[in-house]
């Protein structure tokens, strides 16, 4: 389980294909702290180290993973947001993550607002999950409030921190984000679904 709350922004570094799946080799500010089977969120994937070599840590994502994520983007170069998982008992910052991508969107606008940042997100239209205005949302691992909701999009703020610290930064229009909807949302939209169908 992850809050959301964004650690560090790592780098690809390397990139190794064996069948369908690829294994990723990643450096971050906090490589010498992981260990072999933890849990580490990439772009909000939930992934386990299996390998540490000097500063650099690998993990690998099956078909599934990079069919429905952002992560068959990567190339060597490209920056991610990572976060550990939760600590038993500490504060939780953000909301409630599961580190599992529900599905993609494209991020279709930027406006830059006395300081901040508004970037506007579209996702298929005939998704069963919803956002709801001031109601959470993970992009990309980072927990986020919805400003505005409509029927397969919506928009957040960004803050100067925020944007300093994620890969917001390097976000252009037309690039593609991980979604994670808020796990309530999930659960009452399908048990409204479940009494229709009854």
């Amino acid at each position: 389980m992850f809050t959301g709350i964004i650690e560090s922004i790592a780098e690809v570094v390397e990139i190794k294909q064996s069948q369908s799946n690829i294994t990723f080799g990643f450096k971050c500010s906090f490589t010498n702290e992981l260990k072999i089977d933890q849990s580490v969120a990439h772009n909000g994937v939930c992934l386990t180290v299996v390998e540490i070599a000097n500063d650099t840590y690998f993990v690998t994502a099956i078909a599934e993973t990079l069919s429905k994520t952002n992560l068959g983007h990567l190339q060597v170069g490209s920056k991610v947001n990572i976060e550990r998982c939760m600590v038993a008992g500490s504060r939780l910052d953000g909301h409630i993550v599961q580190g599992h991508v529900d599905e993609t969107a494209t991020m279709a606008q930027i406006d830059e607002v006395d300081g901040s940042w508004i970037f506007y997100f579209q996702y298929d239209k005939n998704s069963q999950h919803y956002t709801v205005t001031k109601g959470s949302i993970c992009v990309n691992g980072v927990s986020l409030t919805v400003v505005e909701s409509s029927k397969g999009s919506f928009s957040v703020a960004i803050i100067p921190y925020t944007y300093e610290h994620t890969i917001f930064q390097y976000l252009k229009v037309g690039d593609t984000v991980n979604l994670e909807f808020d796990i309530l949302g999930k659960y009452v939209a399908q048990y409204m679904k479940n009494i229709t169908e009854q």
